[in-house]
């Protein structure tokens, strides 16, 4: 079940971060650098947020490690950011998919510290 997890959150944090960092898919760029914008922040703090989300996505196969322990904190700081933000100046609809991230990098840290 962890594996499906790991795996789950690792694909769905390496595809996030690659559009923050790289643009690559121009439409969805475009959507999250405008949430960017309407909560006061730019394109640099954009940028962070994907390294960090690139950085967690990776590390968090390393089970066992305190490294993959960092990488699923990584992924619940960026999540339970996310939450806060789309709470703040969106609506609680748009934070739904940082909600479901957020608990299962919670279980994936949580297995991190009893592995």
């Amino acid at each position: 079940m962890l594996t499906v997890v790991i795996g789950l959150l690792s694909a769905f944090f390496l595809f996030a971060s690659s559009i923050k960092l790289f643009g690559w898919q121009k439409m969805i760029f475009e959507k999250q650098l405008e949430f960017f914008y309407s909560y006061g922040l730019n394109r640099q703090i954009m940028a962070l947020v994907g390294t960090v989300e690139m950085f967690g996505a990776i590390t968090i196969w390393f089970q066992g490690s305190w490294l993959g322990l960092l990488g699923a904190l990584a992924l619940c700081g960026t999540s339970a950011g996310a939450i806060f933000f789309h709470l703040r100046f969106d609506t609680w609809k748009d934070g739904i998919p940082a909600m479901v991230t957020l608990t299962l990098s919670v279980y994936v840290a949580a297995m991190s510290i009893y592995w």
